[in-house]
């Protein structure tokens, strides 16, 4: 049940994360990129292939940023770097309109704003959310993460609006608009740390080194691990593929953008429900399962995007659907099972490789799916990839059978029972 006290206390930090999540780099400009594809294409005669690259560098910026952020939050704190990312990456979004010539410019553009904007990533307002939250820290957390749910939801009907009455520029325009307006008032007002941060930090760290689990170095020496890590890459990746392709798709089987941009709308819809259904499931049934069933729900949506017309918008909306709901249970998915599975010694180190790995394979992608449209001119084997992945990823969690594992390590870690000594 949850504590309303602690809710009392800590709203206006779970209304913040949830702003924070929802104008972070990483999700509104990924969730928008789809929409700004085909325009950008119309105005400067880039391939779509060259486009998809951009993500490729998104990605590696965000790769560094998580990297440096908990260095600036040490020497500067956390509301100083939060505060003055969310003004550049205001600046950067306004300067983006003024590229021009070298779709080079373009990608130094994306690749630098998560690095300069490194405040404004999932990192400051999951750890904003932690050190208010303890009783009920999970669902505070699924709350302001169901931000990219709205995002993938609201941007690209808006931004489709936009860029068809003004040009390209207003859709980077409106991603600097709404942090400005929304993100950075919010912050100036409601962004604090709790008056007992230093003792519970302090006894977190205490916490953590009584914790059960691997350590660092035994996870990397896992095959459970690699396994893991390559199960979670698979879905991770057809899902960001997906994300930036299924509006340029949904254009080359003859809709219009703004049809093509109200489909994938419900992306954002699955996504929010996809995540809370999942969080619900995991406490209740086998995770290993309910991860299994829920990473193969893409397989669905590829097959319907291969067969279905542009008159077949139910079974467009469904397998969006399908491809959403997976998207919003990958993350909460992953650091559930990486707790679970592999304890909380060393977690942050586990948890923050896998991540790693994560962003800089899923950031090659775009640029691979790019590739495999320009020398196919279809979207079918890039369909075609992605339908393994959704079969291939879940198939290796089933196969490592993480839940017997799982119980071997619980039935080591318990003491012996101490043998009754006759009187």
């Amino acid at each position: 049940m949850a504590d309303s006290a602690e809710f009392k206390r800590g709203w206006r930090v779970v209304v913040l994360g949830l702003v924070g999540i929802s104008t972070s780099i990483s999700a509104a400009l990924l969730y928008a990129f789809g929409t700004l594809v085909v325009p950008l294409e119309q105005a400067f005669g880039w391939s779509r292939g060259e486009l998809q690259a951009s993500i490729t560098f998104l990605f590696a910026g965000v790769a560094i940023s998580t990297q440096v952020v908990g260095w600036l939050y040490r020497h500067f704190g956390l509301r100083r770097v939060a505060i003055a990312s969310i003004g550049l990456q205001i600046t950067g979004y306004f300067a983006i309109t003024q590229i021009q010539g070298s779709i080079g410019w373009l990608y130094f553009a994306f690749f630098m704003m998560p690095i300069v904007c490194a405040g404004t990533i999932a990192i400051t307002w999951t750890q904003l959310v932690n050190l208010w939250f303890e009783r009920n820290r999970g669902l505070a957390l699924a709350v302001i993460l169901c931000g990219t749910g709205l995002m993938a939801m609201l941007l690209p009907p808006l931004l489709s609006q936009l860029i068809a009455a003004y040009g390209w520029q207003a859709g980077f325009i409106a991603l600097g608009v709404m942090p400005l307006v929304f993100t950075l008032p919010l912050s100036l007002l409601w962004l604090r740390l709790p008056g007992e941060t230093i003792e519970r930090d302090a006894q977190t760290k205490q916490t953590l080194a009584q914790a059960s689990g691997f350590t660092f170095k035994q996870a990397v020496h896992s095959w459970l691990y690699w396994g893991f890590n390559m199960a979670l890459i698979l879905s991770v990746s057809l899902t960001v593929g997906m994300v930036t392709n299924i509006v340029p798709m949904l254009q080359s089987k003859g809709l219009t953008a703004q049809d093509a941009a109200q489909i994938f709308s419900s992306f954002g819809i699955s996504i929010i429900c996809g995540r809370l259904l999942v969080g619900y499931l995991l406490d209740r049934y086998s995770p290993s399962l309910v991860a299994a069933v829920s990473l193969v729900l893409p397989a669905l949506g590829c097959l319907i995007f291969l067969f279905a017309g542009m008159h077949s918008t139910a079974l467009l909306v469904l397998a969006t659907l399908c491809i959403g709901a997976s998207a919003g249970a990958e993350f909460d998915l992953a650091a559930f099972l990486m707790a679970r599975y592999f304890g909380l010694k060393d977690y942050a180190r586990i948890f923050g490789l896998h991540l790693c790995l994560i962003t800089i394979v899923s950031g090659l992608v775009p640029m691979f799916f790019g590739y495999l449209y320009d020398i196919n001119g279809s979207y079918s084997a890039v369909l075609i990839c992605c339908l393994c992945c959704a079969i291939i990823g879940p198939a290796i969690l089933l196969w490592l059978n993480m839940e017997r594992v799982f119980f071997a390590r619980q039935r080591l870690t318990q003491p012996s029972p101490q043998p009754i000594k006759n009187a």
